[in-house]
């Protein structure tokens, strides 16, 4: 099973069903960080150029099976983790993750996939330092969805699971499952659950303080463009960037 992170830099990861707002948290987060002179490497779920094509094929001809996707998106992250996170991880970078192996956790099992295979599937992965989860009620995450994107997606939707005809209902059917798979890792991984309903400013201004917790008394690789960017604020007498950021977020509000 996932193992304490044994490397110098900290890795911190965003989990949950798609409209929870993780992404958007993470983000303000990852600026945050860089605007305090911290070196910060960011990773998304099912990004690898080594498979890109090949689950692009699968998806549009429709060919996958619940264990082939699941190996697929395996592939992705162990290529992401073995060439992009772990040699920033080993120089002392934060490594940003939106998405971790908790979405193969979640994901395959609500697809019917062994629950210990998946496990063992990505036991070469260390346990992050955080696993934020922002759990929202399903009804809220489907609004957001459906008011964000023209059509929902085939596998997005679960519809190769057939639990409906109507893609609105498989999506509604396939999320439950995935939030329920989710809820009962919080205990099993320590997950730092977030309420997803929270206003954007304020769940950000959670977020940070328990990053700020984590990374007290912690020497990473340094930001040389972040460094040089907070002496010369505070070289003009200006507010800290901390603040700053802070003062952006509330002002830009839910992306």
């Amino acid at each position: 099973m996932l193992q304490p992170n044994p490397y110098r830099g900290k890795l911190i990861v965003v989990e949950g069903i798609d409209g929870s707002g993780k992404s958007t948290q993470i983000n303000l987060l990852t600026k945050w960080l860089q605007s305090r002179g911290r070196s910060v490497y960011f990773s998304e779920w099912n990004s690898s150029d080594l498979v890109k094509s090949t689950t692009r094929l699968a998806k549009k001809e429709r060919m996958f099976t619940p264990t082939t996707f699941s190996l697929l998106q395996a592939t992705d992250f162990a290529d992401r983790w073995e060439n992009r996170m772990l040699p920033m991880l080993k120089a002392g970078v934060i490594v940003m993750a939106d998405r971790y192996a908790f979405t193969a956790f979640a994901r395959d099992v609500a697809r019917g996939v062994d629950p210990d295979w998946v496990r063992n599937l990505y036991s070469f992965a260390p346990k992050p330092d955080i696993v934020f989860y922002f759990r929202v009620p399903l009804d809220v995450a489907v609004k957001r969805i459906l008011s964000s994107r023209a059509k929902l997606k085939f596998y997005e939707a679960g519809m190769d699971l057939g639990l409906s005809e109507n893609k609105v209902t498989s999506f509604q059917l396939f999320q439950q499952r995935i939030i329920d798979e989710y809820d009962g890792m919080v205990d099993e991984f320590n997950l730092t659950v977030i309420d997803g309903t929270t206003p954007v400013q304020k769940m950000q201004k959670q977020v940070r303080q328990i990053v700020k917790e984590v990374l007290d008394g912690w020497e990473g690789l340094p930001s040389p463009k972040g460094l040089a960017a907070r002496e010369r604020k505070e070289k003009a007498g200006k507010a800290p960037l901390e603040k700053v950021a802070l003062i952006e977020t509330i002002q830009g509000g839910e992306k």
